[in-house]
């Protein structure tokens, strides 16, 4: 099943999406939450009470999800992309370092306050960052808590998956010496267009491409990932315990706009589309102010 959350009078609801119908139906009675329905079986998904069927097209989309503290981020976890990173000359975290590939995933953070909606706008943040970057990456959401969990069993803990773009203020971490910086102003995380259950997708493999002003720029598998999602949640819950409505972002492939040379930046007026399959497909402008769909 795929769960959405909309903009309605103000309020953020809920509500099951038949994407190929291209609508949504309103879990009733009203749920603004989806953290509410997270850690609920199949079953128990399948027998919600729904109102009727509204086109997607007359409806504006919230972010999906909003969880209860930082969303977990991980940085250089494709092969290609860490070696284009490490050439970009932007890794204050590890300058000088030799390797390509991290002996340990690098974890960083996101907090909930950057979350925006598919097809709202991107804050430039031009007063902020001249460096604006985009990021697409596979988000797995955790469904029951656990800690130290082994990556035999890590994957019983996935409730679902989804889309984000990992925006991020390149010459803000160079500046500060670390990542928060610079991939935490509010409107960074984009995600949606919505939350898709894993049974509906199983465990299996994913192909993540992006595109810029409909220019393809990443086009990569999740079997490339150096640390794959139950390594993942098996080093994040050795020490923390992961909570249901948890968001872990699983990294970007090669492609970002550091890549080139001279690196591509994004600006006011570029689109980002980024699609992930059996996922669906998130949608974002860049506006000088976050907003609304362009």
């Amino acid at each position: 099943m795929k769960f959405a959350a909309f903009n309605v009078q103000g309020a953020s609801r809920v509500a099951v999406v038949d994407e190929s119908r291209h609508e949504a139906r309103f879990i009733e009675p009203f749920c603004d939450d989806m953290a509410l329905l997270i850690g609920r079986s199949s079953r128990d998904l399948a027998e919600l009470s729904l109102g009727s069927p509204v086109p997607l097209a007359d409806l504006t989309f919230a972010p999906p999800l909003r969880p209860a503290r930082n969303i977990f981020c991980v940085g250089k976890n494709y092969r290609e992309h860490a070696r284009e990173f490490n050439q970009s000359g932007f890794d204050s975290t590890s300058a000088g370092a030799a390797a390509d590939v991290d002996k340990f995933a690098a974890i960083f953070t996101k907090p909930p306050t950057s979350l925006l909606g598919h097809r709202e706008l991107i804050n430039s943040h031009s007063d902020v960052t001249s460096q604006l970057d985009y990021e697409a990456e596979l988000a797995v959401v955790i469904g029951k808590s656990g800690k130290r969990i082994s990556r035999a069993h890590a994957l019983d803990y996935v409730w679902g998956y989804s889309i984000i773009n990992d925006v991020t203020a390149r010459d803000l971490p160079r500046d500060h010496r670390q990542w928060f910086m610079g991939k935490s102003l509010d409107t960074f995380c984009p995600m949606g267009p919505w939350v898709t259950t894993a049974d509906e997708v199983g465990n299996g493999d994913f192909t993540v491409k992006c595109w810029v002003n409909d220019e393809l720029r990443q086009n990569a598998s999740t079997r490339d990932l150096i640390f794959d999602i139950p390594s993942l949640i098996e080093t994040l819950s050795a020490g923390i315990g992961l909570r249901p409505g948890d968001i872990i972002a699983t990294g970007t492939p090669a492609g970002v706009g550091i890549g080139f040379k001279p690196p591509r930046f994004l600006k006011v007026g570029d689109r980002v589309d980024i699609e992930i399959s059996g996922l669906g497909r998130l949608e974002n402008g860049v506006g000088p102010v976050s907003g609304a769909k362009p």
